[in-house]
């Protein structure tokens, strides 16, 4: 355990500091998939396939490596593991399938790589620590602030980027192209589906009092900040009409 606990450590700072890298990176070139995909990237896979493959390991590498823990039948890790899952079955297994206007579009092979890299390294740091390297969590950690507050954020969180998505979702109900979303947190931010996540796993982080958690937290703002500002830069270019008072992730500010 000494042994592991030391790449523990060591990954979780390679984690941190790919947070950096990933937010000075993607703030000058946008990840190259969705409504931003274009050629010179490399092979290509079908975007369903892609994203399958992609967030697969949130589900399949968490599960197991959770399920090694000498903790993983207490309930309060179980309780976290099933928040976790509850996210990553529908994002992996769900969502490609419910993708409007997804057919016949691809995505490039090296992003799904990066995307699966990542998804591997944070299902260890996250699943360890609540099964086996964290200080385990007493049934009094269910009336601890931070926990309360921390899954007051996760669920709202998590409600939100689920809204958001359906209204996208039912936008292209009929395979048109984009068109601009209202509704809701629409009237303010171009992107709450990742301003619902970014709630969502600070919450987390809270709930589970984990750098694991943390690491997370960070790293989901350095991908998805640079990414919604592209995106509204994008509605922007594409909609003359787009609305001027939105913002692009931060009601009111940013």
């Amino acid at each position: 355990m000494t042994h592991e606990a030391d790449v523990y450590r060591a990954l979780l700072l390679a984690c941190f500091a790919l947070a950096g890298v990933t937010f000075f990176a993607t703030g000058v070139l946008t990840a190259p998939y969705g409504r931003h995909t274009r050629a010179g990237f490399g092979p290509t896979v079908p975007k369903r396939l892609g994203w399958f493959l992609m967030e697969s390991p949130s589900v399949v590498l968490f599960s197991a490596f959770f399920l090694m823990g000498s903790r993983s039948g207490e309930w309060i890790p179980r309780m976290f593991a099933l928040m976790w899952l509850a996210h990553y079955l529908q994002r992996a297994w769900l969502d490609p399938f419910l993708m409007r206007g997804a057919a016949g579009k691809r995505m490039p092979l090296l992003v799904v790589a990066m995307g699966m890299t990542f998804n591997t390294l944070n299902s260890y740091l996250n699943a360890r620590w609540l099964s086996e390297l964290g200080p385990g969590y007493s049934w009094r950690w269910l009336v601890d602030p931070r926990f309360l507050y921390g899954m007051i954020l996760f669920v709202g969180g998590y409600l939100v980027n689920r809204w958001a998505d359906a209204v996208l979702i039912r936008l292209r109900r009929d395979n048109t192209d984009y068109a601009i979303p209202h509704g809701g947190l629409y009237e303010d931010i171009s992107c709450p589906n990742y301003f619902g996540e970014l709630v969502q796993w600070f919450g987390w982080a809270i709930a589970t009092w984990s750098l694991g958690g943390l690491s997370f937290a960070i790293f989901t703002f350095a991908n998805l900040v640079p990414r919604a500002v592209a995106h509204h830069a994008w509605y922007r270019r594409q909609f003359p009409d787009y609305p001027r008072r939105r913002k692009a992730i931060f009601p009111g500010l940013l």
